[in-house]
């Protein structure tokens, strides 16, 4: 069981630490444009996968997918969407206010990320 929580909490860290550099990778996206909507769609994907800086997050993100998968055949969906969700956000809010993408952590996104790390090992807890 233990083995399965470090990869519940490797896919919250995989999601939630990629996101903030998704955001930055799609800079730009929205001054693409096209005149139809075959067009436009061509563009907006070479825009992103001819950028690394979207690319690279994108596919770490795609390997915390990957870990959910044998998480989610090892623990119980009861435990395993919660806990990776909300260490999820969690992440990305740390991460957030680390790069800059999100507003620096106050007091209260510090005790809500605490609280989803308490509430989280509470659920683990009582699932083993």
């Amino acid at each position: 069981m233990l083995e399965s929580l470090g990869l519940l909490l490797l896919t919250g860290v995989l999601w939630g630490c990629t996101n903030p550099f998704i955001r930055l990778g799609t800079k730009g996206l929205r001054k693409v444009q096209a005149k139809s909507w075959t067009g436009q769609v061509y563009a907006e994907l070479t825009f992103l996968l001819g950028n690394w800086r979207y690319v690279m997050p994108w596919l770490v993100n795609q390997i915390g997918s990957l870990v959910y998968l044998i998480v989610v055949q090892r623990v119980p969906l009861s435990l395993a969407v919660p806990a990776a969700n909300s260490l999820a956000f969690a992440f990305t809010a740390l991460t957030g206010s680390i790069v800059g993408t999100e507003e620096p952590l106050d007091q209260g996104s510090i005790l809500g990320i605490v609280l989803i790390c308490v509430g989280t090992a509470l659920c683990c807890w009582d699932k083993s």
